[in-house]
């Protein structure tokens, strides 16, 4: 008990520490309309419009193109020589949910349990985490978080960059059911403790579990729904397959992780007669089995741009040009970094050197824009510039993929976004060292 209170303490204080070294304000309401002008405009959904002005107010885009008169009492930003883009999107992280690796009390992504469908990401959402300004600083305004663990992780959403409480950031929740699939190949690698019955044995109970669950949960709606009718009994409320209506009736998808062939092919033969949307997360074997995929327009979050090939016989730039091959075979797909929060701030540059590796780079964009997007159902609000689209943008120096690039401005929903963070704070301070070592 004295160990487990003393760690708490320590993560208490770290925590303490690590907020009070940068104090971003949340961006606040806007008040009166913003035009930004002279700029190169990246709408990603059309054309790019050269020398553009874009103008939002109450937090929407309200005219987008050229030559364009500003409305009377505008605040006008000149970005003459800068580009705005839609604010980037990461498909996937934990960001909010983990602060320091090493302090159990601040990792809050894994759940007891191995079935917890009514665990929801957004609510144990961190909106102090350090991790976030460090992600928003690169252009990354939104981010899906999501549970791990189990079989059944829980409920991910869909939240923005900025925000007093998990509430405010809260863009879309539910956003997609978690769940974990297990490995259906046989490790016999030599470290491999387990007997090959043994590993069959784990796998068929693990799919066991997941199917019973939906049995169950069905069972639990359909008794749910009968009883508005005369006669049925009243059924006790359970939390767990509650938290599944939505996804038995089509209104939430279920986002399976999954890499190696066997896996999605058993994924996707479960979800069929099962009738729920289904995502690939992962899917590093996805280009494998596309026909399969397309078939039912199942989308992939393909990650893992910068890692070592799945399989020793594989060529090095299999992960690079996974998303070529996809986008080749014309699969619905975008583009996450599978990385750990605190480095999700380079996830353009996994999309850069998809790039570099034969996806079209207009494409490449898209994949951690609208793609994404599109694939949570949130394309009405974001992913691309266009009239009545929340005004949810960033202003930079130069193309988002180059690493060299910096973003100079941000709004989300037409509030303006402090870009400071702990890596810019530090950064200051090292350089004001610098010089008063160089003046001595």
């Amino acid at each position: 008990m004295k160990k487990a209170i003393s760690c708490w303490i320590l993560a208490v204080g770290i925590l303490a520490t690590t907020s009070a070294t940068s104090n971003q304000i949340p961006g606040k309401k806007q008040e009166k309309t913003i035009a930004i002008v002279n700029a190169t405009i990246h709408t990603v959904s059309g054309p790019v419009i050269e020398k553009g002005t874009i103008i939002f107010e109450d937090g929407k885009i309200t005219a987008i193109e050229t030559q364009l008169t500003t409305p009377r009492g505008a605040d006008v930003i000149d970005a003459t020589g800068k580009h705005v883009y839609p604010g980037l999107m990461s498909p996937d992280t934990y960001i909010g949910l983990t602060e320091i690796g090493a302090v159990r009390a601040s990792r809050d992504y894994v759940e007891t349990g191995r079935i917890n469908p009514n665990v929801r990401a957004e609510v144990a959402v961190n909106p102090e985490s350090e991790i976030i300004p460090v992600t928003r600083a690169n252009g990354i305004t939104t981010f899906v978080t999501a549970p791990q663990g189990g079989l059944i992780s829980g409920m991910s959403a869909v939240l923005m960059s900025d925000g007093w409480t998990w509430e405010e950031m809260t863009l879309k929740a539910p956003a997609a059911l978690v769940v974990q699939w297990p490995s259906m190949t046989i490790n016999r690698g030599r470290r491999q403790m387990r007997s090959e019955a043994d590993q069959i044995k784990d796998r068929e109970k693990q799919l066991k579990e997941l199917y019973d669950a939906f049995r169950d949960a069905r069972a639990y709606m359909t008794a749910k729904k009968a009883e508005q009718q005369k006669g049925i009994p009243y059924h006790n409320v359970d939390m767990r397959w509650e938290a599944m209506i939505p996804v038995l009736e089509g209104k939430v998808p279920v986002m399976v992780v999954a890499n190696d062939v066997q896996q999605i092919q058993s994924a996707v033969a479960w979800a069929t007669p099962e009738n729920i949307k289904l995502i690939i997360r992962g899917g590093h074997d996805a280009w494998r089995v596309t026909d399969l995929l397309k078939k039912y327009d199942i989308p992939v979050l393909t990650g893992g741009i910068h890692r070592l090939p799945s399989r020793r016989f594989d060529k090095y730039d299999e992960p690079f040009a996974l998303p070529k091959k996809l986008h080749e075979a014309g699969m619905r797909f975008a583009i996450i970094s599978e990385d750990e929060a605190p480095h999700e701030r380079n996830l353009p540059y996994q999309a850069a050197h998809a790039a570099a590796y034969g996806l079209p780079k207009d494409e490449a964009l898209k994949a951690i824009t609208l793609y994404p997007a599109q694939i949570f159902g949130v394309a009405d609000r974001i992913g691309s510039l266009e009239l009545g689209k929340d005004a949810t943008l960033i202003v930079t120096d130069g193309d988002p993929l180059e690493i060299m690039t910096q973003v100079e401005m941000q709004f989300i929903q037409g509030r303006k976004v402090d870009l400071t963070s702990r890596h810019t704070m530090l950064y200051e301070k090292y350089k004001e060292k610098y010089r008063r070592t160089r003046s001595n």
